[in-house]
């Protein structure tokens, strides 16, 4: 049975800590020490749940996802991924990963509890480098889900894509000498100003766990990222249907403009929107009008648009399967008997 606590940030959430002590360290980060953290809104309800996984410097925190979903019948869970969140532990390397599919291993754990509590259908959602994440985890895990929700994902670099090869095997090279080095990058408090209620925002959040800058993009990171893109890049064949809500422009001004609370001023939503096709044979494109990087983030007007566009897409796609009843399987294993020669 999973041991269930009161959750460390969230007032009535629940969290459960994944032991990842059998994976790897890196650097000089103390031996054993990973771990993931699952978050639930509330005991099981019904058969069918959603698992929510954050993007890049962030956690989950966003309760009114976990209400609007609850409503919707289904039971809300999050996962902070290693080295994130409540998942994060003294001396780590904040953020950090060699290889996106690493992640499957807390992904494979955290479906196997929402499998024991009951849950035959599960919807995935993730948001920006959790939403590439997820694609990636969709396409290597067929029949398992009911449906995947990308918000604002990481499927493309925000330049010409054409670029991302040259660029993809300079961050491997880097990687090879270097995988933990920092990566030279200019700072912008931009996004987290649009977003704070500290500042021209309206959301109130743990600062050490969302925009702390102990995460470092290093290169061994965006080398695993840049993999992942080129994935996409190729195709993948998620089986399942897929959403991808992503705002209508993109804003990447340097200075601070009232225009940055409706707009990504994190990712280029058009090289997004074309990689859309790449994912499967049933992908569904919104794009929102003055929706945020997270659009779940944006003001009110837009993210009741955002959730309506999942409600919708969930109603019309997320069709909960047949249960494998005894009867059903016997009429089955009978036709196939029929049909042999």
């Amino acid at each position: 049975m999973t041991a269930w606590g009161p959750d460390s940030e969230l007032g009535g959430y629940e969290q459960f800590t994944i032991d990842l002590s059998e994976q790897p360290t890196v650097a000089l980060e103390p031996e054993h020490s990973l771990v993931a953290t699952l978050v639930r809104r509330n005991e099981p309800t019904g058969n069918r749940a959603v698992l929510y996984v954050h993007g890049w410097n962030d956690y989950f925190f966003q309760t009114h996802l976990g209400d609007a979903m609850a409503g919707w019948g289904y039971d809300f869970y999050a996962l902070d991924l290693r080295r994130y969140g409540r998942s994060l532990r003294p001396k780590q390397l904040a953020g950090y990963v060699s290889k996106l599919e690493d992640y499957f291993v807390e992904l494979d754990a955290a479906v196997a509890v929402l499998r024991d509590e009951g849950h035959r259908d599960i919807v995935l959602m993730g948001h920006s480098t959790g939403g590439l994440v997820l694609s990636l985890y969709a396409n290597e895990r067929p029949g398992q889900f009911s449906a995947l929700i990308l918000n604002s994902p990481w499927l493309e670099l925000q330049a010409n894509p054409m670029l991302r090869q040259t660029t993809q095997t300079m961050f491997s090279a880097a990687r090879a000498m270097a995988p933990t080095a920092a990566v030279p990058m200019g700072e912008s408090d931009l996004y987290r100003r649009s977003i704070s209620a500290d500042a021209d925002g309206e959301w109130v959040y743990n600062h050490n766990l969302k925009g702390d800058p102990a995460f470092l993009v290093r290169f061994g990171w965006m080398a695993a990222v840049l993999h992942g893109q080129s994935r996409v890049a190729a195709g993948l064949s998620i089986d399942c249907p897929v959403l991808v809500a992503v705002s209508r422009r993109t804003d990447f001004r340097r200075t601070w403009d009232e225009a940055l609370l409706k707009a990504d001023t994190v990712l280029d939503v058009d090289r997004i929107a074309d990689r859309v096709s790449r994912l499967g044979n049933l992908v569904v494109l919104s794009r929102i009008e003055d929706g945020m990087h997270d659009l779940l983030l944006s003001r009110p007007a837009v993210r009741s648009e955002v959730l309506d566009q999942f409600r919708i897409f969930l109603e019309a796609y997320a069709v909960p399967s047949a249960p494998r009843t005894a009867g059903t399987v016997a009429v089955r294993v009978l036709n196939e008997i029929a049909a042999l020669p």
